[in-house]
């Protein structure tokens, strides 16, 4: 085995950093087991029951995030655990009376560390209860969660801003992007109105929010939704008939809000979607961001995780700083809808909405968005928090041309299930590309038309998700060679036909008749 002296620099550091960190954890080898708060009350009789007609408690997100030595914070990170041990005044959840008609307890949720739940109300609306505080135990194997590394990957949720989320709704108003709009209440201790889940929420701070999920819930921005549908429904009609369509405009101005506010949690599960009647009997799909627990993500200010968010190891775990540090690792996790919902937009029509969107967010929206953090988190954070958000605005315009440039390196595009004719024009500088389908929308509809440069573009994918499609591609004129842009076609099932004539060698072309990697490509996350 080769000495630390001989290892590269960069596994010499992580090595010398493990070895730190298990010193300082001394857990004995063992996770904790009274790792988190019983309770998030403080102050004077706190330990003491919650009077029934309590309206409101002094408490605190997770006070435990804020009890480490200078050595544990310089190698794990200081993070925003001033914050989780702050205390704020939150009102106490009156089930009866929190939302017109009262609450009664749905579907338990939450992924491997969310902690959540649907609450029901009249006209069929429907309400997120979700706890601040996470329990990330799932996010490891079976065999480490009873080992100290469960503490770390716990602790490692003081990297984000636990009430970030209140500060979103006037800012995604102003950027014309259709938002929540979460409040913070307290769980009684002895709260059993919520089911068979009740113990998971009792004692806690929580967002609660009304989804999108019923006609009754439509705001005024949403004016002439007709529905609203999750993402997987929306892919799955907009994959099945090219009369389903995504208002890419729309999507635009809601990632460039996400990308100004650091929020680098945003796949294709953390959307809701609007559906609309659009001319010519289509329905277009307009975007409604979800779970805002990643805003302003603290995340490299300690040793360990300034190594891991390297952009050759997780680069999506981006610190929320004045300035944009690496954008293709900040959109990293959303990589698959980004594709698929800004697919048709140029260069210019990203720099068009960056500029757009610096008008609406002056510096007093900022301001006013910031002040609705709890006091106790504002003195901590406001004043830097806000000064990061102005600095970023001014520099958004630069970051959404490294989003466009991270994007059009190696696109992709895709048909439907119905059939299809993709059209591709070689030139000398570009490549062009049109879609056309027979469909509910008419015949020869034209689905899709972009041109693509080598300055931007090394590779281009295009995908027949069924019906029997056809692939033309044109050589460019007089003989000149034909742009530097590799082809990739892909046909779906059906029978799938490739006219090209003459020679091609950036082209490969499958027929249908395989299907690499045990799925079609288009129908799940880019792996590259």
């Amino acid at each position: 085995m080769p000495i630390l002296s001989t290892w590269p620099p960069a596994a010499r550091l992580l090595r010398l950093l493990l070895l730190l960190l298990l010193l300082e954890l001394q857990t004995g080898g063992c996770a904790r087991r009274d790792f988190f708060q019983p309770d998030a009350r403080v102050g004077p009789g706190s330990a003491a029951a919650l009077p029934p007609g309590a309206d409101s408690v002094l408490a605190t997100a997770g006070r435990y995030y804020n009890r480490h030595s200078g050595l544990y914070e310089a190698l794990l990170g200081r993070h925003y655990r001033r914050a989780w041990a702050a205390p704020v005044r939150a009102p106490v959840l009156h089930l009866a009376t929190a939302a017109p008609g009262g609450l009664r307890p749905g579907k338990s949720g939450g992924g491997y560390q969310s902690i959540s739940m649907t609450l029901e109300g009249v006209q069929g609306r429907e309400y997120a209860l979700r706890t601040l505080d996470k329990e990330p135990s799932k996010t490891l194997p079976a065999g480490l969660r009873r080992t100290f590394l469960l503490n770390a990957v716990r602790d490692a949720t003081s990297a984000a801003l636990p009430y970030g989320a209140l500060t979103v709704p006037p800012l995604a108003q102003a950027a014309g992007v259709p938002h929540g709009r979460p409040r913070l209440v307290y769980v009684r201790p002895d709260e059993t109105g919520l089911g068979p889940t009740s113990a998971r929420f009792q004692g806690k701070l929580a967002l609660l929010e009304e989804k999108y999920s019923a006609l009754a819930s439509r705001t005024p921005d949403l004016a002439g939704t007709t529905g609203f549908v999750g993402g997987e429904a929306m892919l799955k009609a907009v994959y099945a008939d090219p009369a389903y369509t995504i208002d890419q405009p729309a999507f635009l101005r809601a990632r460039l809000l996400d990308l100004w506010l650091g929020d680098w949690d945003r796949h294709e599960g953390q959307w809701q979607w609007a559906a609309r009647p659009a001319p010519g009997g289509q329905v277009r799909h307009q975007p409604i961001p979800k779970d805002r627990d990643q805003v302003y993500f603290r995340f490299d200010d300690g040793a360990l995780p300034w190594l891991v968010s390297r952009r050759w190891l997780v680069p999506r775990f981006q610190t929320f700083r004045a300035r944009y540090d690496n954008v293709p690792g900040l959109v990293y996790q959303a990589i698959f809808i980004d594709e698929r919902g800004l697919s048709q937009l140029t260069r210019a029509d990203f720099g068009r909405a960056a500029a757009d969107l610096l008008r609406h967010l002056p510096d007093t929206l900022i301001e006013r968005a910031v002040r609705r953090l709890p006091p106790a988190v504002y003195a901590l954070e406001g004043p830097g928090l806000a000064a990061a958000l102005r600095a970023r605005r001014d520099a958004l315009p630069q970051a959404a041309a490294a989003f466009y440039r991270s994007l059009a390196r190696q696109p992709t595009v895709g048909g439907t299930a119905r059939p299809e004719h993709f059209t591709v024009r070689q030139y000398a500088d570009s490549v062009a590309v049109r879609v056309e389908t027979g469909s509910s929308a008419g015949p020869g509809h034209l689905l899709y038309a972009r041109t693509f440069y080598p300055a931007e573009t090394r590779r281009l994918t295009l995908e027949g998700l069924g019906g029997d499609d056809v692939f033309t591609v044109v050589p460019p004129p007089d003989g000149h060679p034909a742009a530097h842009i590799r082809l990739q076609l892909r046909g779906g099932p059906g029978t799938n036909r490739l006219d090209a004539p003459g020679r091609h060698r950036r082209l490969t072309f499958d027929d249908g008749s395989s299907s690499p990697r045990g799925g079609r490509p288009y129908d799940r996350p880019n792996d590259n």
